[in-house]
């Protein structure tokens, strides 16, 4: 099991550096490629390459300064992933003698002594180096970035967005896993009846208050995943905050809910949920895959008043759709969820932000046309960037006074910037979740 877990891992680590893939996606691709079934290798992998990308930046810059004057890049993709891959289980994991012995060989059983042939001596320079005394003389932001793995331009943008001291518990929050939360699906049952079922099977859950349905896991004997509560549609694995925005959007029964960039289900199933499943929902995303697994979920949740459509958001719809509601969770940067998502940090760059922003401005004006009067628009992104939100919303009411901001409740974040106090924005560090932003808009009748 061990040995499938670590090949699986440095495969998945080459493809996310070959193809700029995301974690998961590249994951999956490299457990077909080698036909691996064992699930516990998978999740051991899995754990590898997030903890590894979590520290990406760190792992690099202790292997590059004992491989000195050569680097990593210097390096073929599989000897690279090992190293990284080695570097976290060794130094920043582990630290045994033994087990690191345990692993060398371990790799070149995998690679074969060949091709680790050039990164031999590095196996036994990098469990000496000090990595304290290595950050010794660097400047403070690079420091600070090295030390809670971000890169030094993200850490000098939340000094300014947030303030030192409170960048400072942002950003150590974000070496860390985030707890996990469930939405129970009472489409399926009552919600004690729904407890009662999950708890049968060993998962231990704690009510979020003040919201609905939601539940922070405390404790479960297996994955979630392969409950026979989660396959059939008892609960959905969905973070708080996104939880918050379905409630703050509040749908009513028999309501027209047009859900832009839809895939891959937790919105349109919430929707659902909280219209009782009455009325209809149009469900917009771009990509085909996802609109698959959008599929699938909705089945899987019991929702039957949920229509699909493959489009452009950016673009007008091949439908007229007058909405009660428009609900629009564009893409972006997702800054505040590199807890969840740690590969996401190494892809992005200061003009990143920017691009998005580009994006958005041009989703949510295009559905400033859907919303009916005296009907709602609701905005949300996991981005906590300034650009991204606030920006945004600012210049949508500029250029639409038809709508003003509206209150969003319930209130668990804290008041949006720039003057939108009736927006929220939610930390992990405050929140115990995603970063999120979330606004809601009205249309004013004429």
């Amino acid at each position: 099991m061990l040995k499938d877990a670590w090949t699986l891992a440095i495969e998945t680590l080459s493809w996310i550096e070959l193809q700029r893939l995301g974690e998961r996606l590249a994951l999956n691709k490299a457990t077909k490629k080698l036909r691996i079934k064992d699930y516990k290798a998978v999740g051991l992998a899995h754990k590898l390459v997030s903890e590894t990308l979590r520290r990406k930046n760190l792992i690099d810059f202790l292997l590059n300064s004992v491989m000195a004057p050569k680097s990593l890049n210097d390096l073929k993709l599989g000897p690279r992933a090992f190293l990284r891959l080695y570097t976290y289980e060794t130094k920043l994991a582990n630290g045994n003698l033994d087990h690191s012995t345990k692993i060398a060989r371990m790799g070149r059983s995998i690679l074969g002594w060949w091709d680790l042939k050039d990164a031999e001596e590095v196996l036994g320079e990098i469990l000496s180096i000090d990595h304290e005394a290595a950050l010794k003389g660097l400047e403070e932001t690079e420091k600070i970035g090295l030390q809670t793995y971000n890169s030094t331009w993200f850490v000098k943008y939340c000094f300014k967005l947030l303030g030192r001291a409170e960048a400072l518990k942002f950003l150590e929050k974000s070496t860390e896993i985030p707890p996990v939360y469930v939405r129970l699906n009472t489409l399926k049952a009552p919600e004690e009846t729904l407890l009662k079922k999950i708890e049968a099977e060993k998962t231990v859950l704690e009510k979020v208050q003040p919201l609905k349905h939601t539940y922070r896991l405390n404790e479960t004997k297996k994955p979630l995943t392969r409950t026979n509560s989660f396959i059939h549609g008892l609960f959905y694995i969905q973070d708080k905050a996104s939880c918050l925005a379905a409630e703050i959007a509040d749908p009513q029964p028999g309501n027209t809910v047009l859900d832009l960039c839809a895939a891959p289900g937790a919105k349109t199933t919430y929707l659902a949920q909280l219209m009782e499943n009455k009325g209809r929902i149009v469900s917009v995303d771009y990509s085909e895959r996802r609109m698959g697994v959008w599929e699938r979920e909705t089945e899987r949740m019991g929702v039957n008043i949920a229509e699909s459509m493959v489009a452009d958001a950016r673009k007008p719809l091949p439908i007229n759709v007058p909405s009660d509601l428009v609900i629009l969770d564009p893409p972006c940067t997702s800054t505040g969820t590199f807890g969840k998502t740690p590969d996401a940090k190494w892809r992005l760059t200061k003009r990143s932000i920017l691009g998005m922003a580009k994006i958005q401005s041009e989703m949510i004006d295009l559905c400033a046309e859907y919303v009916k009067e005296g009907g709602f628009l609701v905005y949300s992104t996991c981005s906590i960037t300034l650009e991204e939100n606030e920006l945004v919303i600012g210049n949508f009411l500029k250029l639409h006074p038809e709508f003003k901001p509206a209150s969003t409740k319930p209130r668990i974040g804290l008041p949006g910037l720039r003057g939108l106090t009736k927006c929220q924005r939610l930390y992990p560090h405050i929140h115990d979740c995603n970063g999120f932003f979330v606004a809601k808009l009205q249309k004013e009748k004429t």
